[in-house]
């Protein structure tokens, strides 16, 4: 039999994070767009800048509950029309409410595009928050709550901001509110919140797809530009000083056959040089089943199917904002193991940090996660969603619009230890103890919350 000789492989394409087109239109709106060739379900971002610091006193929750029913009726159509005119368009639409800021996403082939931004524009534009909608949306959240504090996960979250800020700050308590502040919110409250806040001239249209053929101008014109109003002025961001002396916690659940672990401390966010070495050292100690942490509680002891370490953005102001307020983080090992081996495995655990504080990452770890984090970026991106929903994050965070691209050759050129970068390359600007920041941090003066909730079954 004669087989046909395998074709030979081909060289590797370029690749890079998309730096997308900014301008604005009349209403004040500010557009990034970003074209991506054959992808014909378009991304569409509106970010708000309204983070929960704008939320009234007492009212924690009430920003998730207005973006939810922005869509629930407005001046053209009740609930039921609207989601219908959005199944016509094979459109889906979401909205959600975080520390950092609040947003609307869209998705919709890109020949149904302008139809589908028309109606985005009147929920933004003329939303009326029925009572009957917002009863029902807190009366959901009500209902959600008390499954989050059955959660082990959940609980544990929230216990550790608890912990790492003070009662004061909205960092410390739930994003969607809790049960004390959510019974009092109200139609009058939501809709006084939106007129506070909701305004094109503090907002961000991120707009991601093929835009061929498609005059992106005009189309935002006939639509978004309707959604007018005067310029809101800037949430202002009170300074948070995290806590500052490590401590134990223990939520107490009898009966349980499971410890979730948590382990927390606050961070700088992505405006610090640092953040490359610190993407790196958390993809090492926990980001995937061959780091540190997963190799010794999971493989070699067999406590947990998996711990992990990731970092996420609470709050990031833009650089020299006014009251001093700065940009924080919070970087946390979360996993369950069963409950008689909660203590070896914190043992372990505490062990595995403190060999890391001391020795650093192997070059063979850094090379490993570069390729990794660097290597599966194209697969990442392959949707215009991702691409959107990154774009959005950096306009949340008040990064450049390049910083992305420039995060990736960054991670390249991250050395491994203390006064050493890769073939002696730094990152612009970065002294070499930077490039050590989670090792130098593990060494310092113990700021980490070890949290334990145990949930049966």
């Amino acid at each position: 039999m004669d087989f046909h000789p395998q074709p030979p492989p081909g060289q590797p394409k370029s690749w890079a994070f998309p730096v997308p087109g900014r301008g604005a239109i009349a209403s004040g709106l500010t557009v990034l767009r970003c074209h991506r060739p054959g992808q014909q379900v378009v991304a569409v971002q509106i970010c708000l800048d309204m983070p929960l610091d704008a939320e009234p006193d007492g009212l924690d929750g009430i920003a998730a509950i207005m973006m939810g029913a922005l869509a629930e009726g407005t001046s053209k159509h009740t609930a039921e029309e609207f989601a219908a005119e959005m199944e016509r368009c094979g459109a889906t639409l979401d909205a959600s409410a975080d520390y950092p800021g609040a947003r609307v996403s869209l998705e919709v082939p890109v020949s149904r595009l302008p139809k589908a931004l028309g109606l985005l524009a009147e929920a933004l534009h003329t939303p009326t928050f029925p009572s009957s909608e917002i009863e029902r949306l807190v009366r959901n959240r009500l209902d959600e709550i008390p499954l989050e504090m059955a959660n082990p996960g959940r609980r544990a979250a929230r216990q550790l901001a608890q912990e790492l800020f003070p009662a004061s700050a909205r960092l410390s308590r739930p994003r969607g509110g809790t049960e004390d502040t959510v019974a009092r919110i109200d139609a009058a409250g939501v809709r006084a919140l939106y007129q506070a806040h909701v305004r094109p001239g503090r907002a961000t249209a991120v707009i991601v797809g093929d835009l061929t053929g498609v005059d992106v101008d005009a189309v935002l014109a006939g639509t978004l530009g309707g959604w007018t109003g005067d310029a809101a002025e800037p949430v202002p961001m009170p300074p948070v000083t995290p806590a500052g002396t490590g401590r134990v916690v223990i939520v107490d659940r009898p009966g349980a056959v499971q410890t979730q672990l948590l382990i927390g401390r606050t961070g700088p966010d992505r405006h610090d040089r640092v953040w490359p070495a610190l993407v790196l050292g958390t993809y090492c100690l926990g980001g995937t089943l061959t780091s540190r942490l997963d190799r010794v509680l999971r493989e070699e002891k067999g406590y947990t199917y998996g711990v992990r370490a990731a970092q996420r953005v609470l709050r990031s102001p833009a650089p020299h904002a006014a009251g001093g307020a700065m940009g924080v983080s919070v970087i946390a090992i979360s996993g369950s193991v069963d409950t008689a081996s909660t203590g070896p495995a914190l043992d372990d655990l505490w062990q595995v940090l403190r060999t890391l504080a001391a020795e650093g990452l192997t070059e063979t770890e850094r090379d490993t996660a570069v390729q990794n984090l660097v290597g599966v970026a194209p697969l990442r991106y392959e949707r215009a969603a991702s691409v959107a929903g990154t774009l959005a994050d950096q306009v949340e965070q008040h990064l450049p619009d390049d910083y992305q691209a420039q995060l990736y050759a960054r991670l390249a050129e991250t050395g491994t230890r203390r006064g050493n970068s890769r073939g002696h390359r730094g990152v612009p600007g970065e002294s070499p103890g930077q490039r050590s920041w989670l090792a130098m941090h593990l060494r310092s003066r113990p700021r980490c919350r070890p949290l334990a909730s145990a949930k049966s079954g």
